[in-house]
């Protein structure tokens, strides 16, 4: 594996991995009403997780794609 393509899957992975762990904290905040999560902290961990989880896993599959192709390049 080329090391650019290492750099932007760990890159996605960080990215994802981020993403989960705010949407574990939506519900470890208490969790999510019809209005919306019940205090600050779960405010943010949504906001937060709606950013990462979309552009990580555009990342992992641009990462994926890469990965992909550069298996059959011979420089």
């Amino acid at each position: 594996m080329r090391s650019d393509t290492r750099t932007i899957l760990r890159f996605a992975g960080t990215i994802e991995a981020v993403g989960v762990l705010c949407s574990a904290g939506v519900w470890a905040s208490g969790g999510m009403s019809v209005h919306g999560p019940h205090n600050n902290l779960g405010w943010f961990a949504l906001i937060v997780a709606l950013c990462c989880v979309p552009i990580g896993l555009f990342f992992l599959l641009l990462g994926g794609g890469k990965w992909f192709f550069d298996r059959s390049r011979t420089d």
